[in-house]
Order: C-alpha cells, then structure tokens, then sequence
C-alpha cells in the first residue's frame, strides 16, 4: 500500500499557509449521486517520512463510490504533537470549501485513526461520524509496548502519561458516533488497543478475523466491503450538523 500508484486528485486544497496544510480533493464521477462527503486520515506513526499519498487509492476509490472525498495532510513535527491537531481542527472545520454535501464522516488509519479518535472526543467538532481503523486508540499502552520503536514518546515528546489530553482512550466519550475496526492479524498495531477504547467510551468494535494492518486501506482486501459498510453505517448517523 505505501508505493501502490492511485490516479492524481482532482484538485489539491489549502487550508492554510504551512506546506503540510494541504489535502488532496477527489471527486467522483460527473453525473453520479453523490454520497455523504470523507474526511481522509492517513496515519505512518505520526512520523514526517510518511505523508498524506499512500492513501490515494483509498481516497480514489472512496470518490468512484460515490463519496466527495478530501485526503488531509497534517504537520508531522516530533515532540509537537499539537501542530497535528490543530492543522487536522483546522482542515475539518474550514473543509465545506472544498467538499460538497455537509458534514463528513472522518475516516482515519492507524495513527491517522488516532488523531481522528482525538478529534471525535472535541464537543465541537462537525462531523457525522468517525470511522477509525486500526487506531492507536490507547497512547499509554502504545508507550509501553515501545511500538515502532518508541514512536509514541517521538510524537509527544515525552511519556504517554503526560498527555492524557490527547489520548482517546482517556478523553470524554465521543461526541459523534464512532465504529472502529480492527483487524486479528494486526502486528503493527495491536487489536487490543481498540478493544480497550471501545469498552471505555461504548463505542462499536467491529473485530476482523484474519486481517492484518493494511488490509483496512486496500480497496483490494477482501476487508475493503466491510470499511464501505461500516461508512455507509455512518453516513446515516445524526452526528453534529
């Protein structure tokens, strides 16, 4: 999935001046129906050699099903872990300039599905759902299992245990509604950690037998109908207009 080739975007979109605020605009065909707009996550350890293109072909094949989809960059800066979030804020609440049809589901991988979960948990948020796959969805756990070689501490800066603030499964329950799948075979992230959020927060655990990390990403996988489900599932939510 990270070198698989995807068609170029319709059009790329800045929401601010910085070189990671930027998103790429993939737009499904002239004519179609247009489904509930996508708010697209990429994840990469919150590290800055992974950038927003190895989810290309999700955000293409999100768009030829019918979804207005945006594939959001972010700032990757190691021990300034709030420049992510606030360019992640920033690019939600300011995408209607680049999306048609509303309020989005955000869609989020790994650690991208972390910062998603982060931004579910603001009351403030607009967004019909949250869609987080394979999230790092327990930051203190995450710490002390060293994943990534210590790519926890590396985007914090520090501990786990001085950031509660940003770590979802330790945040307000989510203010809209989340459903968060996770693959058995995951050796990347580890599927407890999910399992762990979603008893704490009630939120909706959709276990996938014999997928691994990336699967959830590939609209190739035999995963790839359940992921399009699942945001079908929250498209129809109420979530925050």
């Amino acid at each position: 999935m990270l070198d698989r080739s995807a068609r170029p975007p319709d059009r790329q979109w800045a929401y601010g001046d910085g070189t990671d605020q930027v998103g790429d605009v993939y737009l499904p065909a002239p004519g179609a129906d247009l489904g509930v707009p996508v708010i697209l996550v990429h994840g990469g350890y919150w590290r800055p050699e992974y950038d927003r293109t190895h989810l290309r072909p999700m955000a293409a094949a999100c768009a030829a099903a019918g979804h207005p989809t945006l594939l959001l960059g972010y700032s990757r800066v190691p021990g300034d872990p709030d420049a992510a979030v606030a360019d992640l804020r920033r690019g939600v609440a300011t995408a209607g300039e680049a999306l048609p049809g509303g309020p989005p589901v955000l869609v989020g991988h790994s650690a991208g599905g972390h910062l998603a979960l982060v931004l579910a948990a603001d009351s403030g948020i607009r967004a019909r759902g949250c869609l987080a796959l394979a999230p790092v969805a327990d930051l203190r756990d995450a710490d002390r299992l060293d994943l990534d070689g210590g790519a926890v501490r590396d985007f914090l800066g520090g501990g786990a245990h001085q950031r509660t603030d940003l770590d979802p499964v330790r945040l307000p329950p989510p203010a809209i509604p989340v459903a968060v799948l996770h693959g058995d075979a995951d050796t990347l992230v580890p599927p407890h950690l999910s399992d762990t959020y979603c008893r704490a927060t009630g939120s909706r655990l959709v276990p996938l037998p014999g997928v691994g990390h990336f699967e959830v990403i590939d609209p190739l996988s035999t995963a790839w109908p359940v992921v399009m489900a699942e945001l079908a599932t929250l498209a129809g939510a109420t979530g925050i207009e």
